[in-house]
């Protein structure tokens, strides 16, 4: 019995050795700690970017997508004379909403572009509107809002630009003959036609070129370690984001015009799968440079109920209805802009 317990003894004392020895040379995988708060910097951009608790399209998105792999951002808003220096410098570890250019190129990694900023021409009810670039619009008083930042070359393209407040004091000025046009993001025209349709109709004449477009990105850090993980994940929520509806309920639209399949061809997909009887009349446009030829002329499929369907004609009937449901409460459409007409 001794003896048999003696070589029971010897054989856990080697089993425990032979782990020990593989542990050393195969270590256990070990779960990687979550990474740390990004420290992030923007101006304030309405409505695009904004402290909390106001308009802030570009950071909501942001950190919707970040949030979906357990990443946590906080954007501190600068002035647009401190929002260059500060993001080079190193201070903060990059910015929710950013242009590319070659100095940001030498010190970020961007991602995708998940935005495109178009700014159309609106003028008052009437007006030609059928400009092709700022230079069609040299000696006319432009309204603009102060802190859109779309360079140097705006300001010598011709017109003579009024800094405005916001969107609301823009179209303000605009309807009180302060200024002849507006420069607004087609997402906030979207917007305007969508929830004052008699009030846009009858006072505004809007543009269809746009006269800017810029594609709008993530930005983090080269100095961070897990900079290009962090990126790479963030591309990878976007697609899944305008599929499930969270494009929607952010940029407070019904339809949005994107490639949800990734093969090169842009679908419709409404805010819901009860879009209603007849195609829509009007849908935002995620990015124009997504948009072949063949489907400019409003040629398009829809994406309803997890599948693509080449025409309205193909989409099941079932779908073909009103969505009865109340408004997601997280989304407060009617409150993002209010235009006094």
């Amino acid at each position: 019995m001794r003896c048999f317990l003696d070589v029971a003894r010897r054989g856990t004392q080697l089993l425990l050795a032979s782990i020990l020895a593989l542990s050393c040379v195969h270590p256990a995988p070990t779960i990687s700690a979550q990474a740390a708060p990004l420290t992030l910097v923007s101006t304030a951009w309405p409505p695009f970017t904004n402290p909390p608790g106001q308009p802030r399209f570009a950071l909501d998105l942001v950190e919707a997508a970040l949030g979906r792999f357990g990443v946590t951002a906080r954007t501190t808003i600068v002035t647009a004379a401190e929002f260059t220096p500060a993001l080079l410098s190193g201070r903060f570890d990059g910015t929710a909403a950013v242009w590319k250019d070659p100095e940001r190129e030498r010190v970020l990694i961007f991602s995708q572009p998940y935005l495109e900023n178009r700014l159309v021409l609106v003028g008052r009810h009437g007006a030609d509107v059928s400009a092709k670039t700022l230079g069609d619009l040299k000696g006319r008083r432009v309204a603009i809002v102060e802190g859109y930042s779309y360079g140097e070359s705006i300001d010598s393209a011709g017109p003579l630009f009024v800094r405005s407040t916001s969107e609301e004091d823009s179209v303000s000025q605009l309807l009180n003959g302060d200024v002849d046009y507006t420069l607004v993001d087609e997402l906030v025209v979207h917007y305007i036609v969508r929830n004052y349709p008699k009030e846009s109709a009858a006072r505004l004449q809007i543009g269809s070129t746009p006269l800017v477009k810029r594609e709008l990105f993530f930005a983090v850090s080269k100095a961070r370690p897990d900079a290009e993980s962090i990126v790479a994940r963030f591309n990878a929520q976007l697609q899944g984001m305008i599929a499930d509806r969270t494009y929607h309920r952010l940029l407070h639209v019904d339809w949005i015009r994107a490639d949800v399949n990734d093969d090169g061809l842009p679908e419709l997909v409404p805010a819901s799968d009860r879009p209603g009887r007849s195609a829509p009349k009007q849908a935002y446009t995620l990015f124009t440079t997504e948009i072949p030829v063949s489907r400019s002329t409003g040629n398009t499929g829809f994406y309803i109920g997890g599948n693509i369907y080449s025409d309205w004609a193909s989409v099941p009937e079932s779908y073909k209805e009103d969505n009865t449901q109340a408004p997601d409460p997280r989304r407060s459409t009617g409150t993002i802009f209010t235009f006094r007409w």
